[in-house]
């Protein structure tokens, strides 16, 4: 479970996020890939110090359910990594193509229809949900577009 499988699974910024914030050498951490479903017992989790979650947070599905169960189950003090796209903000499309408020509409009426999760998501209403469950925010960075976290379950 080390920090470079953040590199294979293809976000080097992520990785130095991380590496600047001084978590990557932390030995008692998970990494939650953003590719495979892992199961984590009660046992994996009691001396868990950092979780770090490689799935942005506006391709959760169920996010409300995904935090609760984190603070269920990790210890106070425990920090909690992830990353969001800031769709607010966005002006173009996943191509670099700029998107027209009928681009922005149309691609919101297809992730409906494809079933996709994407939710529109800033730094205000990231730190207001980490907030509200129990979450303090340590940092948020933008990195070429994506926004970074570092949060601790207080």
């Amino acid at each position: 479970n080390s920090p470079l499988r953040i590199v294979v699974e293809g976000d080097q910024n992520f990785y130095n996020y991380i590496k600047k914030i001084g978590i990557s050498d932390d030995s008692d951490l998970i990494i939650l890939s953003s590719r495979n479903h892992y199961y984590y017992g009660e046992s994996d989790l009691k001396n868990v110090r950092t979780i770090i979650n490689l799935k942005k947070l506006n391709l959760i599905k169920h996010l409300d359910k995904f935090l609760k169960s984190l603070i269920h189950i990790l210890p106070p003090e425990t920090s909690f990594l992830g990353c969001f796209s800031d769709n607010d903000n966005r002006t173009t499309d996943r191509n670099g193509h700029k998107l027209s408020m009928i681009s922005k509409y149309v691609e919101r009426v297809n992730n409906f229809l494809d079933l996709k999760t994407d939710r529109d998501m800033n730094q205000k209403k990231v730190t207001d949900l980490l907030l509200s469950h129990g979450f303090k925010i340590f940092d948020m960075s933008k990195i070429d577009g994506v926004t970074y976290f570092h949060s601790k379950l207080v």
